[in-house]
């Protein structure tokens, strides 16, 4: 008797050992959809990027945020997950639709495969990989200066859009898109580095610097409004200015922009406003997620007018001693 007692209580063990097994929160060790994800959706034209996030609420409820192809990060209030299988959903934000998105996907070690269904309703497939973590260690090297525009002409830069039209122009040592309707990409790509530019807009207009082509810093008219992420100097839904720097519409403004790995320092019109912050991921509109990878300066030209001079750029590299 004593022996068949051990032995189911042994067939009990291995049974809850089984359950636990099966269980992603019932182990001690992390839940494995927890982290950042770079996400690459594919459509009957190419493929856009997307990005999502997961965080642990308690013991059971996993939240986080996303980022789709345009706008801003909004919040994930529930991540169902059984130990392989995903499935979420965020309320529309500029998606031509009144119901939920909802991504569905299975998690296979590092990679995440899945579906969404688009603005018309057809299914699109996508894939979600580990973001990167982009740490650096030593000391900041900047490199020599780098006039990224020449003040003559366009040499150096495209338009991101081919068949939609380019209202750049270079007048008189001004980069200018008085005909908003596209975006300008720099032909070279970078990793870290120290940016700095003058810009100027009209009362009410809107642009932005994507760094690496990939993460947003605003560039909008919001003079004397409360600092935000989505106003003047924020990284684009993720990252808020300490305080409102912009001067009135009309005047030339000056930024300078430090990217080092994800870190990220923000000086507006002389006012240190984001000071070694890091950026989570890409912001909407970015030209893709392979944030591990070198990119492009892009600016925001599709929203309204704007100008741009003395752009200059400085490579960073990193020395140990």
């Amino acid at each position: 008797m004593l022996w068949s007692l051990g032995f189911a209580g042994a067939l009990c063990g291995t049974s809850e050992l089984a359950r636990a097994q099966q269980d992603p929160f019932s182990m001690h060790a992390p839940v494995p959809l927890l982290g950042r994800w770079d996400v690459t959706v594919k459509t009957a034209d190419g493929e856009y990027p997307s990005w999502f996030e997961v965080h642990q609420s308690g013991f059971r409820t996993l939240v986080g945020r996303y980022v789709g192809q345009f706008g801003s990060a909004r919040p994930v209030s529930e991540f169902e997950f059984d130990g392989e299988n995903v499935r979420f959903s965020v309320p529309p934000q500029w998606e031509h639709r009144t119901e939920p998105v909802v991504l569905e996907g299975r998690l296979e070690g590092d990679v995440i495969r899945g579906e969404l269904t688009d603005d018309q309703g057809g299914t699109l497939s996508w894939t979600a990989v580990r973001a990167p973590k982009m740490e650096r260690a030593g000391e900041v090297v900047l490199g020599e200066p780098i006039e990224l525009f020449n003040g003559s002409d366009l040499a150096g830069w495209h338009a991101q859009f081919a068949g939609a039209n380019n209202g750049w122009e270079a007048i008189d040592g001004v980069l200018t898109n008085a005909r908003p309707g596209n975006n300008l990409i720099t032909d070279r790509k970078f990793t870290d580095f120290e940016l700095s530019l003058e810009f100027r807009y009209p009362e009410g207009s809107n642009s932005g610097i994507y760094l690496r082509g990939r993460h947003e810093v605003q560039i909008e008219d919001n003079v004397g409004l409360e600092a935000d992420s989505h106003r003047i100097g924020g990284v684009y839904g993720f990252l808020t200015p300490s305080v409102n720097a912009a001067l009135p519409a009309g005047e030339w403004q000056r930024i300078t922009i430090r990217l080092v790995g994800r870190v990220v320092s923000v000086e507006l019109n002389g006012e240190r406003i984001i000071d070694r912050q890091v950026i989570p991921g890409i912001t909407g509109g970015a030209l893709d997620s392979h944030e591990g990878e070198p990119g492009p300066l892009m600016l925001q030209g599709d929203h309204g007018p704007v100008e741009y001079r003395a752009i200059v750029l400085r490579e960073i590299s990193m020395v140990t001693e």
